[in-house]
């Protein structure tokens, strides 16, 4: 009886142990990742919202770092202006930065000029997401004009860029920065949930509302990063629309 019990005592120390030491261990699962690519818009018609434009980066940085009770993801931002000077001009200012050590981009760094090769830009920006193959993936393009520029790609071969990216699962979303025309976007194949015109003090909110969004999307409790229509009250759209009109964008491609 001695030695049931014993042996029974023995088997429960053991058992325990190696519970304990599967504990010990077990690794918490990664959190989940994503990889952010935005295209900002530098031609010279921007300079006006220049400064609340910057601010809505910063900000969409300061959303993905941000511990607020939200899904915890693991974030990379990479950041892209462009205009056209005698051909496209891209500059990637920021690759592949963890939002946590986020360096504010400011108007020390870069200016508004120039015209607007939104087509030939689009096939940057995509590329670079290409060659980086992110398992998930935001392409954000902030834009307050029309396509007038491109010497590279067309409207359709823009439209079979941003296709791939779709394909993948990528989620591609327009902002327009005091600007409501979204023919160019919707040419490129958008849906109009994912294309939004924000009034520039707003800029900044509707980047955070992005970035909860984006940290959503990656960690799978949302399917896709699309615009309702609290956000679209946020952002002031239909006062946007008020005063540009739908096909006002023409005249806001100038340089300055």
């Amino acid at each position: 009886m001695k030695t049931r019990i014993a042996l029974t005592a023995l088997l429960a120390l053991s058992t325990a142990a190696g519970a304990l030491t599967m504990t010990a261990s077990a690794k918490p699962a990664p959190a989940p990742s994503i990889h952010s690519y935005i295209l900002l818009d530098r031609t010279g018609s921007m300079e006006p919202i220049w400064s609340e434009a910057l601010s809505s980066v910063n900000a969409y940085a300061d959303g993905l770092a941000a511990l607020d009770g939200g899904p915890r993801v693991n974030a990379d931002i990479t950041l892209a202006v462009f205009d056209a000077q005698d051909g496209l001009q891209f500059d990637v200012l920021r690759k592949d930065v963890d939002p946590n050590n986020w360096n504010d981009v400011t108007s020390g760094e870069v200016n508004p000029r120039g015209m607007t090769p939104l087509y030939d830009a689009i096939g940057q920006i995509v590329s670079l997401a290409e060659k980086d193959k992110p398992e998930k993936a935001i392409i954000v393009i902030m834009t307050d004009g029309e396509e007038n520029s491109s010497r590279e790609m067309t409207k359709t071969a823009a439209k079979a860029a941003l296709d791939r990216a779709r394909a993948k699962g990528w989620e591609v979303v327009f902002l327009g920065a005091e600007f409501s025309n979204f023919d160019d976007a919707e040419g490129v194949g958008q849906t109009s949930s994912r294309n939004m015109a924000v009034s520039k003090d707003q800029l900044s909110d509707s980047m955070n509302r992005l970035a909860q969004k984006s940290k959503s999307y990656a960690a799978g409790a949302a399917p896709s990063v699309e615009w309702n229509a609290e956000d679209r009250a946020a952002a002031k759209e239909d006062e946007v629309k008020e005063r540009t009109g739908t096909g006002s964008g023409n005249n806001r491609n100038q340089p300055r």
